[in-house]
């Protein structure tokens, strides 16, 4: 069954699916490592991929960027394909200088200003979490493959561009403990509540607000290799999570 969004067919979906923002990183990660990869979506360029990493079925996904593009893939990838864990790999921008680039963060929750849950389905909480369980999974992994991942609060923005009159990075992290900022996790982990599924999300700093670095386009397809092999290799540690 296909959607307006997705031509792919039930079951060309695996249980377990990343989602980059970029569809180029997806292409890029279903290229460079799954075995006998096959695109499954073409719908809007929102590639997808599914293959197989060590033995186990793993698809990839763009999301899109922003909480719309997220909360339209990932529901009806829930919902409708039947999957059970998403975990969103994605770039952020720092808010402190504790991070550098090229760090990768694990969200621990996700703060957001957005009127996505309440336009979704009424809820009014400003701060969602992802699933416990695929989190600590996650972290096992990066420990047993010797990688750095730092548990954060994000801040989950709707908005790229924000006027001087606006809080700036500094008074949301002081408010809100923010430490980096991205576009999409509060979206993902609302959807995952909802439907009584999985989600984490895994980031890679790609710039920052307080020193004011930044990656390459190129490097942000390419160069995020090290939080692509934690999610990789967390996917075949997953057999069955109990859903909250």
């Amino acid at each position: 069954m296909s959607t307006p969004h997705n031509q792919a067919c039930k079951g060309d979906i695996a249980k377990n699916v990343l989602m980059p923002g970029d569809p180029l990183r997806a292409k890029f990660i279903a290229e460079n490592f799954l075995e006998k990869p096959r695109l499954v979506n073409e719908v809007r360029a929102a590639y997808a991929y599914t293959g197989m990493y060590r033995g186990k079925e793993v698809s990839v996904m763009a999301s899109g960027m922003g909480m719309p593009s997220m909360g339209i893939y990932s529901y009806e990838l829930f919902s409708i394909y039947d999957v059970d864990n998403i975990i969103r790999i994605g770039s952020s921008g720092a808010y402190v200088t504790d991070l550098n680039l090229y760090d990768v963060v694990l969200a621990e929750s996700a703060w957001s200003e957005s009127s996505f849950a309440r336009t979704q389905n009424g809820s009014s909480d400003d701060i969602l979490y992802p699933s416990r369980e695929l989190n600590d999974r996650i972290l096992e992994t990066a420990e047993k493959l010797g990688y750095l991942l730092t548990p954060t609060r994000v801040h989950s923005s709707d908005v790229f561009y924000c006027e001087a009159n606006m809080d700036d990075y500094r008074e949301i992290n002081r408010k809100h403990q923010c430490t980096c900022v991205d576009m999409e996790s509060f979206a993902l982990f609302h959807n995952a509540k909802v439907l009584n599924k999985n989600a984490a999300c895994l980031l890679t700093i790609s710039d920052s607000f307080p020193t004011g670095e930044k990656a390459s386009a190129k490097e942000r397809q390419e160069s995020f290799t090290t939080m692509m092999k934690i999610a990789l290799e967390a996917c075949t540690t997953i057999i069955k999570i109990h859903t909250k």
